[in-house]
């Protein structure tokens, strides 16, 4: 988009172009007011007028909003004050939504490099978005797009859903065709419901994540077609295959966990995402699948087996196949074209008639005996073993390691995740599954959900910002502004934030106090009586002072020493205050004026004296007498 304006909402800062899509383009944006990168998704100017788009766009941030989960991508913001101008002159809002930077890959462009994933690691990702899944459809938000374009993967691992464009409430969830009657989704996804234009609800996005697993562990789709329409016609009428039959190394307990999700009814598949996520993580971890899952792979074994007795399936090569994929073939003999015939046509039609009607039945009951053996060893093979059932103990809000040993004596398996909460105390059990006062096999695993507190936020970075402006900022973010502390520094205004605790870019629990150091404006002047000239000028202006020099003879110091300051050492004054320092100076030479007056002769001189010359100038009497 060319016309893309350098700040939106006041402040987000726009940048290069990361994707565009069929309904927006996504930019890589800054938040410069906390200094963080983030996505910047913007409609398309030319759908800037469309209605439905415009609603679809719309309830995205709305949908996304509202949810606040790790594997869900975050939205933190929407606006539409960015002002297109069309070629015609009229002016047109564009809607925007700041979403949360992941740095990172789609689940499309992993496979379009990678081909496929490794089953665990296949089942890894998966789980994950079920666990988004799960989140969202406890809010009452229907997904109804899940598909590897719309799951981000970050180079740390994690995985995010995103893009909830065509999500909504399940109280809304009929809506599954526009007013033209365009089926929304994406058709290699979509489930028999949405195929069919019925209500959709949180089992038609489980399908929709089962066929995006198929095509994580085999490289592509559960099914293919020329056109959507021919596509959509084989989610509502062909029955799924193993994906096994495509890929090697897929475990029978996976194949059973993926059929089962990939069932034509809502009924016949996962009823939660929960259920769905528990029976991969059985995979992973070597455990039994549920019994749901089990019936459902031997559902399809089967019907293969039945269809086997006439047709042979299709083979890949594979080495290692399940038992849903393998199904018995009748091979037909056909006698080799040197071999002579071991018996005339006469001979032949004589001994169909010795045979008469009796090798028939025996033959008829030979095939019966064949297809019951088969079926017995099939309902034997996944036929479940006998369990013992006791009922879940309630251990919500109870902490994690209370409601772990009430539960392991009881003779339950724990797996315990951590989740923000505003409600429930950190360390304490927000929620158990299943629930309790249900019954569960002895053994089997119960999830606990345990509080991590308040979502965590980041100190953000408030050296150099005002008191004002830094207080706003831990506003903003749900902190609080704890004790000030005033101190003086040369290089600080007063009220300018030197430092914080705890530190810049700390995680810490919402309204967490944070403390500041604050300067005061004014310096402690440093005492330079002593200093020569150039050592006190250096270390005034150091203190960001200016100074004022005066210079003074005294012989009482050496030349070029200040002997005086004023203001005197370690008084405090304002920062760029003035500090007059006096310089001592050699003193002048001393100069004596001497006076030389003429010496005037005795008039009578006596013969016995001998007359003497002073020293100094002669007296002006002597000259008077002469």
């Amino acid at each position: 988009m060319s016309d893309v304006p350098e700040l939106l909402g006041g402040r987000y800062e726009v940048g290069e172009l990361l994707g565009r899509g069929g309904m927006a383009e996504v930019h890589l944006g800054v938040d410069t007011r906390l200094g963080r990168p983030v996505a910047i998704k913007m409609l398309r100017s030319d759908l800037a007028r469309d209605a439905t788009f415009l609603g679809r766009f719309r309830r995205e941030a709305q949908s996304a909003a509202a949810l606040n989960h790790a594997s869900i991508v975050a939205v933190y913001d929407h606006g539409e004050d960015h002002v297109y101008t069309e070629s015609g002159g009229a002016k047109v809002n564009i809607p925007y939504i700041v979403m949360e930077y992941v740095d990172g890959r789609t689940l499309r462009d992993v496979l379009s490099e990678r081909g496929r994933l490794e089953p665990m690691e296949a089942v890894r990702v998966t789980e994950s978005v079920l666990d988004a899944l799960a989140y969202s459809h406890r809010q009452g938000i229907v997904h109804r797009d899940i598909k590897p374009a719309n799951v981000m993967v970050g180079e740390d691992g994690s995985v995010k859903v995103m893009d909830f464009g065509i999500a909504r409430a399940m109280a809304d969830a009929s809506a599954t065709v526009t007013a033209t009657q365009a089926v929304i989704g994406t058709a290699q996804y979509l489930s028999p419901e949405q195929a069919q234009g019925q209500t959709v609800d949180a089992r038609s996005d489980l399908y929709s994540a089962g066929c995006m697993l198929f095509e994580l562990l085999t490289g592509r789709p559960p099914f293919l077609g020329d056109s959507p329409v021919a596509i959509a016609y084989q989610h509502v009428g062909e029955p799924a295959v193993p994906p096994s039959r495509y890929a090697d190394g897929i475990p029978e307990d996976l194949d059973a966990v993926l059929l089962h999700a990939l069932e034509k009814s809502r009924d016949g598949r996962y009823q939660d995402a929960d259920d769905f996520r528990a029976d991969l993580q059985a995979v992973r971890l070597g455990r039994p699948v549920s019994v749901a899952a089990r019936s459902s792979a031997a559902a399809v074994a089967g019907a293969a087996a039945a269809a086997g007795m006439t047709e042979a399936l299709p083979t890949t090569g594979a080495a290692d196949h399940t038992a849903a994929w393998e199904a018995p073939v009748a091979p037909t003999p056909t006698p080799a074209e040197d071999e002579e015939p071991l018996l005339t046509r006469r001979e032949r039609q004589e001994e169909e008639r010795r045979r008469g009607p009796l090798a028939y039945i025996v033959l008829t009951l030979a095939v019966l005996a064949a297809l019951g053996l088969l079926g017995f060893g099939l309902v034997s093979y996944f036929a479940p073993p006998e369990v013992t059932t006791i009922t879940v103990p309630d251990v919500v809000g109870a902490p994690e390691d209370a409601a772990t040993a009430t539960l392991t004596q009881k003779g339950f398996e724990v797996d315990s995740v951590t989740a923000a909460s505003d409600t429930v105390e950190e360390g304490n059990v927000i929620s158990q599954d299943p629930e309790a006062n249900t019954t569960a096999e002895e053994g089997s695993t119960v999830r606990l959900t345990v509080s991590g507190g308040p979502d965590n936020v980041e100190v953000p970075d408030l050296a150099g910002r005002t008191l004002d402006e830094a207080k706003a900022l831990l506003d903003d973010l749900g902190l609080t502004l704890g004790t000030v502390d005033e101190v003086d520094d040369p290089d600080t205004d007063k009220d300018v934030v030197i430092s914080s605790e705890p530190s810049a870019r700390s995680d810490v629990k919402p309204g967490t106090r944070v403390d500041l150091t604050v300067g005061t404006g004014q310096v402690e002047v440093p005492n330079v009586v002593g200093m020569s000239q150039n050592e006190a000028q250096r270390e005034l202006s150091d203190a960001n002072l200016r100074v004022k020099t005066e210079y003074e003879q005294t012989g009482d110091a050496p030349e070029g020493d200040v002997i005086d300051q004023d203001p005197s050492g370690r008084d405090t004054v304002d920062i760029g205050s003035a500090v007059k320092i006096t310089v001592a100076q050699k003193e002048a030479p001393t100069v004596t004026a001497t006076t030389v007056s003429p010496t005037t002769p005795s008039e009578t001189p006596t013969t016995s004296e001998t007359p003497t010359t002073s020293e100094t100038s002669p007296s002006p009497s002597d000259s008077s007498s002469g």
